[in-house]
Formats: structure tokens, C-alpha cells, sequence
């Protein structure tokens, strides 16, 4: 790497319960030496990512955008689209970097539009070069960005787990679905709409299990 660069990444984008999380993290040849050990967030346990974090965190201009569930589900209301959600919140992460540390170089995941990040950084008036990738978490920046955004989600996940009353799991599996329809007979369905993302099918079959539906 000859000069330093951006990389974005997200983390929550598939979990019903919990924030979606977006993490982008500046890189240059003098942050590599601290940066041992750090790659793609889905390589490394839970443990790990929330020990990276604050290391990668104090060494690296960064910065997180945290959408919980309530205005996350009040956006995708507004979008009714992820991609443009997560293209709002790819750039709006970018633009907080650049504040901080110029860079002529970002690099993203490659989710379905990445000409909806373009359009979305062109808005705010930035002239930086976005490249999309297929499996970016290779990148160091962008390895970087996904601890930084994972190691958020899981605190967040926490404390919403501690105002429920109860372990929110990660993911949209079995034991998601479980956890739903628990929460659902206990306090109704508008519950979800303060942990969860509403939009997700696990919301409509966790009412049906709990007959509220």
C-alpha cells in the first residue's frame, strides 16, 4: 500500500434484532504496524473483534454511524430500499473520515448498487475515487472498518438485550425466531419495532407463532 485510503464496511445488515452498523477507517503505511492481527470481521470470534477495536480505533482516523432499530426502521420506512440505506451510510461515514483525514481513495463491499454510494458522496460535493469490490474485507482499510463495525453492533446488541430483558441472538435463525415470538406474547408486536428491524420476514412469522397475527 503506497498511500493511505478509506475502507467502509457494515455490520448487522442481516440481523434482525440489533442497530446496523457502518465503520469507515482510514489506513496508511504508518498504522500497519499496529494493525497485526486484524482482518474481516467474519474471520475472527466475537472476543477478538471487541478486543481489536479499541486498538484499531485509537491508531486510525474513523469514524461509526449507529442506526438503531427505531430510526432504522423510520429510514427504511422513508427508502424503502437497504441499498439506499446503505449507500446514505457508506457516504455519510466517508464524508466524517475525510473531515478528519484527507484520503483520494475509498473502498467498499460490493453491495448490489454501488453507483447509489457515487451518486450519494457526488451529493455532498467529494471528488474521491470509490472503488466497489467483491470480498473488499481482503483490504486492510476495509478489514479494519468491518472489526470497528462489528465490535459496535455487539455492544449495542447488549444493551438492547439488557432494556429487553432478555439475550437479543444475532442473526435471523431459529433461535431469533424464538426469542421474537417470546417477546412478541409478552409485550405485542409494536415491541419490535425498538430492537428489531420490522422489515425482516421474521417479524410477520414470529407474530403468527405467537397468534398475533
Amino acid at each position: 500500500m503506497d498511500q493511505g485510503h478509506i475502507g467502509v464496511d457494515e455490520s448487522g445488515k442481516g440481523d434482525f434484532f440489533g442497530p446496523l452498523v457502518i465503520a469507515a477507517c482510514y489506513v496508511g503505511p504508518e498504522h500497519l504496524a499496529e494493525l497485526d492481527g486484524v482482518k474481516d470481521s467474519k474471520k475472527l470470534t466475537d472476543k477478538v473483534a471487541l478486543a481489536l477495536a479499541p486498538r484499531i480505533a485509537r491508531v486510525c482516523p474513523h469514524a461509526i454511524i449507529s442506526i438503531g432499530p427505531l430510526k432504522y426502521n423510520e429510514l427504511y420506512e422513508k427508502m424503502r430500499n437497504l441499498n439506499r440505506m446503505l449507500a446514505w451510510g457508506h457516504a455519510k461515514a466517508i464524508e466524517n473520515v475525510l473531515e478528519i483525514q484527507p484520503a483520494s481513495l475509498a473502498i467498499s463491499d460490493q453491495f448490489a448498487d454501488p453507483s447509489g454510494l457515487r451518486r450519494a458522496l457526488q451529493e455532498k460535493g467529494r471528488q474521491i475515487t470509490l472503488e466497489s469490490r467483491v470480498r473488499a474485507e481482503a483490504d486492510i482499510a476495509v478489514a479494519a472498518a468491518s472489526v470497528l463495525a462489528r465490535a459496535d453492533f455487539l455492544r449495542k446488541l447488549d444493551r438492547l438485550s439488557e432494556e429487553a430483558g432478555t439475550t437479543l441472538p444475532k442473526g435471523a435463525g431459529p433461535q431469533v425466531l424464538e426469542a421474537a415470538e417470546r417477546l412478541a406474547r409478552k409485550h405485542g408486536p409494536s415491541i419490535f419495532e425498538k430492537f428489531a428491524k420490522v422489515h425482516f420476514k421474521t417479524r410477520t412469522d414470529a407474530l403468527k407463532r405467537a397468534n398475533l397475527l
